[in-house]
């Protein structure tokens, strides 16, 4: 995906957002847009945890581990816990943003690139018709 295509706009938008969320923290979102792996991807935000989808559009993908606070509120002392892709699967947690960043990426699916443009449905079809070319 280049900077100029439809999806890397979408993506960077999302993430300008979440710049000024103050749900998940500013060091996590720095810590997570500092990494190119995890930057093309599209964040959101739910349960007060950072989700990474592999396509821009709701329902968004679950198929890669998230990152939470270790502790919420006023009292969060900067740890985080990974896990996911499903909520079942814990990873660990980490001292900083920055470990937990890599922790994540050190468990991306392999077919983790550029964010795809649509649903996850429509991401599956693409997936399956490039599966089928000669």
């Amino acid at each position: 995906m280049t900077m100029d295509s439809p999806g890397a706009a979408i993506v960077e938008a999302a993430w300008q957002e979440l710049h000024g969320c103050d749900r998940i923290g500013a060091e996590l979102v720095a810590a997570a847009y500092a990494e190119p792996q995890l930057r093309q991807l599209f964040p959101w935000v739910g349960m007060w945890e950072l989700h990474f989808s592999r396509c821009t559009e709701a329902r968004w993908t679950w198929d890669v581990p998230y990152i939470g606070p270790a502790a919420a509120g006023p009292g969060h002392c900067g740890a985080y816990y990974v896990a996911g892709p499903s909520r079942t699967q814990k990873i660990g947690t980490a001292a900083t943003a920055q470990e937990a960043v890599a922790m994540v990426v050190a468990r991306l699916p392999p077919t983790c690139g550029p964010a795809f443009v649509g649903t996850p449905e429509d991401l599956a079809e693409h997936e399956r018709r490039q599966r089928q070319k000669p």
